[in-house]
């Protein structure tokens, strides 16, 4: 897959009640730029954000992860000709696909966007036992104390994290912190997200867009 780089200025608009709305000139212009299935992509995600922006958090989780679960796995070098690459969730839908960071990011900032607070949710790495590799995952925790759910682009169903044995966790972070795992479990905080420089950088490529997604 050719290599795409967004440098598209995004515009948007909010209601009054703060609803996530994408103008006709950015959907115009993703349009031109990469197609019609492109718009339809980001049609649709904006929609998903606005249609169930007042459900409930179990039905956000569901609803998010079979839709970005929809879009094709690549891997980053055949994808952006880099060997790790964290993308936004706007490149990611205007490209049709990404990695499991790439899976975990645009979930993570799709429900930050409907409403779930950042300290129920973490982005996970962890170590993918049965295919001996690195992978990341999206965990939500639904009060802090409680066994996290885990949204996974490989393993299509949301189970909660006694039912993953075949993953192993490694650190984890949100846009509040960054944990590390001390085993199954356990977990210490060890700082700030801004620690990891992936994050910074996705961070920044999501403000270049102008689009409102809190962190």
């Amino acid at each position: 897959m050719a290599v795409f780089t967004l440098f598209i200025t995004v515009w948007y608009s909010m209601t009054w009640a703060g609803e996530f709305t994408l103008s006709e000139q950015l959907l115009s212009d993703i349009e031109k730029q990469y197609g019609n299935y492109a718009r339809q992509q980001v049609t649709s995600w904006n929609e998903l954000i606005t249609g169930k922006l007042h459900v409930k958090e179990l039905e956000k989780l569901h609803a998010v992860n079979d839709f970005f679960n929809k879009l094709a796995f690549v891997n980053d070098i055949d994808h952006w000709g880099q060997e790790d690459y964290w993308a936004t969730p706007l490149q990611m839908l205007t490209s049709n696909g990404g990695d499991c960071e790439d899976f975990s990011i645009a979930k993570y900032f799709t429900l930050r966007e409907m409403g779930v607070p950042a300290e129920r949710m973490r982005l996970t790495y962890v170590k993918a036992l049965e295919l001996n590799q690195a992978h990341m995952v999206l965990t939500y925790y639904p009060s802090p104390d409680a066994e996290p759910l885990i949204l996974d682009n490989l393993v299509k169903e949301i189970l909660p994290s006694s039912e993953r044995d075949d993953l192993l966790p490694v650190y984890s972070f949100n846009g509040d912190g960054l944990w590390i795992a001390k085993s199954r479990g356990r977990e210490q905080r060890i700082g700030h997200s801004d620690r990891l420089s992936r994050w910074n950088e996705v961070i920044a490529k999501i403000s270049s867009e102008q689009i409102p997604l809190p962190r």
